[in-house]
């Protein structure tokens, strides 16, 4: 009979090597490690050109340096840091230009989306979906602005920028969509907390509804032109709203990443 006691020359084999709950595990820390950095970066507990230390930032969140390590590696990807020439990254310094460049972008990448709908045809599945975003923000916006669930609004807000994009059909057009919005001040969301504060600004949601409502009728209606128009046109509302922000510091410090934003 063949002796089957483990050979003692032979090591266990790595974490990440034993199994689905172990590639789970670390998928969770990576996870924590991005969240973690992002949301330090946002709310500008990490100043523009301060570095970060793999120690420090490890210390903070609670994390071994591998999964940090990851991470600063991916948000100087996403943008949001630089690498320095003697090893490490920083947080990138962004400039108000860079800001109302990075709201263009989007515009133009969500109007080239609406405008492939349009012209293509969206499938039944999305856009079914894309109506019933629309219908839940509705409801949410039906109370009023005064009394308007913002963290209901921003979820449903998102979910139907997301749907927008699927609504292409492109792959390449839906990531680069996802790339652009990234940095945190160009997303559809951005400036959604610091309108909560801005009495002005809050009525400018009516404004917004009305755009969504006008995107999914002209694709609907196969009016590709009108489509990426008024995508483009939705997009300058967060123009408008930063504005205001940044006449404003303490509603400016509600805008994630806008801390990064020299003056």
């Amino acid at each position: 009979m063949a002796d089957r006691s483990p050979n003692p020359e032979i090591p266990p084999a790595p974490a990440a090597e034993r199994g689905p709950a172990s590639s789970r595990g670390a998928a969770a820390r990576g996870l924590r490690a991005v969240l973690g950095l992002r949301e330090l970066i946002h709310s500008g507990a990490v100043a523009p050109g301060e570095r970060l230390s793999e120690l420090d930032m490890a210390e903070r969140l609670g994390l071994s340096r591998t999964p940090i390590r990851a991470a600063l590696a991916r948000l100087e990807q996403e943008g949001l840091l630089i690498q320095l020439a003697s090893g490490g990254y920083a947080a990138r310094a962004f400039s108000e230009a860079d800001v109302r460049d990075a709201i263009e972008l989007r515009g133009v990448l969500e109007g080239a989306a609406a405008r492939l709908a349009a012209e293509r045809g969206a499938a039944p599945g999305p856009m079914e979906a894309a109506r019933a975003l629309l219908a839940r923000l509705d409801d949410i916006l039906a109370p009023g602005a005064a009394a308007l669930e913002f963290p209901a609004y921003l979820e449903a807000n998102e979910a139907f920028h997301g749907a927008l994009a699927a609504l292409s059909g492109s792959p390449l057009v839906i990531r680069q969509i996802a790339q652009a919005t990234r940095l945190p001040f160009a997303g559809p969301s951005a400036f959604i907390d610091a309108q909560s504060r801005m009495d002005e600004v809050r009525e400018s949601l009516t404004v917004a509804q009305a755009q969504h409502r006008g995107l999914i009728e002209a694709i609907a209606a196969r009016e590709g032109a009108r489509a990426e128009a008024l995508a483009r046109e939705h997009a300058r509302l967060a123009l408008r709203n930063l504005d205001a922000a940044m006449r404003d510091r303490a509603l400016a410090a509600r805008v994630p990443g806008l801390s990064l934003v020299t003056r």
